[in-house]
């Protein structure tokens, strides 16, 4: 459940896109898993600024309530708006559906010194 083609944060983010445009942002398999039922998710605003491992928002869990972090800097371009409503999507789709939102890079090279599948799999294998 790791797909080859996206790039992981140690802290269970992965990311779609090479940079070269906004990427696409989303919680691990391994992270939905590990928080069980999701029923909640407080994501950016179009337009905010982040910066690589500062808080990006929260999900909210029946176990817990965890922290998103930004795996790179730049601007928020867009946010999954059906999260609000439905948030077990998440559970579901990580990959796919489940996406939380949308960011343009500042350094578009930031995405290519992520962990890529096997580096990430060893982190959640050890």
């Amino acid at each position: 459940m790791i797909p080859e083609d996206l790039r992981y944060t140690a802290e269970h983010e992965w990311i779609a896109g090479d940079g070269s445009g906004p990427v696409r942002v989303g919680i691990t398999h391994f992270a939905q898993d590990a928080l069980g039922d999701i029923v909640y998710v407080q994501l950016p605003d179009e337009g905010t600024v982040v910066q690589a491992g500062d808080s990006l928002g929260e999900i909210e869990s029946t176990k817990s309530v965890s922290e998103i972090y930004a795996p790179i800097s730049g601007t928020v371009v867009s946010k999954n708006a059906t999260l609000a409503d439905e948030p077990e999507i998440i559970n579901g789709e990580p990959y796919a559906a489940g996406w939380l939102v949308e960011i343009a890079p500042d350094d578009p090279a930031s995405v290519a010194a992520l962990l890529d599948a096997a580096a990430y799999r060893a982190l959640t294998e050890s």
